[in-house]
């Protein structure tokens, strides 16, 4: 949509919205739904990729990213709303605000939600408690006293006023109003006129089965309030996963570790490992190394963008024994016996490359 290439830097991502923005606004397109409609997918092109993460999460799986509500909606945790973004790039041209429409909307808000892997695994209902601004209820959010408003002599009601800059016809919110269209005499006593008072607001949020780190789940209208007149913003739910005691995510798959001894991995053994459903057993083979993976197919996670489930990757480690006892010692002690310079090579394979594999770096030294 903004014609970038991939590695586009922030600074190229910037400019190309600015004039792809520019050449489809509404205010130079009257009456035009198609210049209309990019015009809103450049600012969406434009919210994905000037956010890190958001950029990162396209790069890897696309649109599909940003269905469910996962993707962050039209707005980043804790940024402002759209218009406010509008306006940062087009204020010294059209008056800020996004053409100052009538009243802004009350401002999005964002919360970050930590979740253990389980509960994102499965899904879960969260209660959470976040300070808001919240629709004054004395006044119903007029900043009226008495309750009695009237029309702007600004802006005659409109909310917003027009003037000419250069060859552009502006618009923007009433300063006098701030874009209500109306005013009043006497500002209420408990929100000073504001029509808005700081208050704890308490959801129950319900995460989806198989969210991940840096997902967003959005819920409409839960952000702050808005001025009178206008639409509250919207609350922004971020996910963030602890680490886990045993398994380690990567997208679908699970990856753990798995200790053995030195006499399983030798000779071979049955181990059981943990999954997320339970328990599971693996074959461990004969002369296993340290490092060998073993896969459990869907074992592993069914993330809220994906249809199957991924696996589990479990990598044996093998474990010296600690805390010995004077047997267990003197037989250690009797098996080491049994290793000469002649056996050492088809015994311990990787002992051997490495031995050759120094004495050639020691040659190559002092040569």
């Amino acid at each position: 949509m903004l014609g970038v290439a991939r590695g586009a830097s922030d600074e190229d991502i910037k400019k190309a919205y600015r004039r792809s923005a520019m050449k489809h606004h509404p205010d130079r397109n009257p009456d035009d739904k198609s210049a209309e409609a990019a015009f809103k997918e450049c600012k969406e092109a434009y919210e994905v990729l000037s956010d890190g993460g958001k950029r990162r999460m396209y790069d890897q799986h696309g649109h599909a990213a940003f269905e469910h509500g996962m993707g962050g909606g039209n707005a980043a945790p804790g940024a402002a709303d759209m218009g406010d973004i509008f306006g940062d790039i087009f204020g010294n041209i059209f008056g800020g605000a996004g053409g100052g429409r009538g009243p802004r909307r009350g401002a999005d808000v964002g919360y970050v939600m930590e979740l253990d892997l389980e509960e994102a695994v499965a899904g879960v209902e969260k209660r959470i408690e976040l300070p808001t601004l919240a629709e004054c209820a004395p006044c119903r959010g007029t900043g009226s006293e008495d309750g009695k408003l009237e029309t702007c002599d600004t802006c005659q009601g409109r909310g917003q006023v027009r003037f000419q800059r250069g060859i552009f016809s502006m618009q923007q919110p009433c300063p006098h109003c701030q874009g209500r269209g109306k005013t009043f005499r006497t500002p209420c006593r408990e929100c000073h006129g504001n029509g808005r008072v700081e208050e704890e607001k308490v959801l129950s949020v319900k995460i989806p089965p198989g969210v991940d780190s840096g997902d967003r789940i959005r819920l409409s209208g839960e952000g702050e309030a808005g001025p009178a007149g206008s639409t509250p913003g919207d609350l922004y739910v971020e996910v963030r996963v602890r680490a886990h005691a045993i398994f380690e995510r990567d997208g679908d798959d699970l990856h753990c570790e798995v200790p053995i001894r030195i006499s399983q991995a030798a000779l071979g053994d049955s181990v059981r490992v943990p999954t997320l459903g339970g328990e599971a057993e693996i074959r461990i083979p004969a002369e296993t190394q340290t490092g060998k993976v073993f896969r459990l197919r869907d074992k592993g996670v069914k993330s809220v963008r994906s249809r199957g489930v991924g696996d589990l990757y479990c990598k044996a480690v093998v474990e010296t024994p600690v805390n010995l006892t004077s047997d267990q010692r003197r037989l250690l002690e009797e098996f080491e016996a049994t290793f000469n310079s002649d056996n050492a090579r088809r015994h311990s394979p990787r002992s051997s490359t490495f031995v050759d594999g120094v004495k050639g770096f020691w040659e190559r030294m002092t040569g």
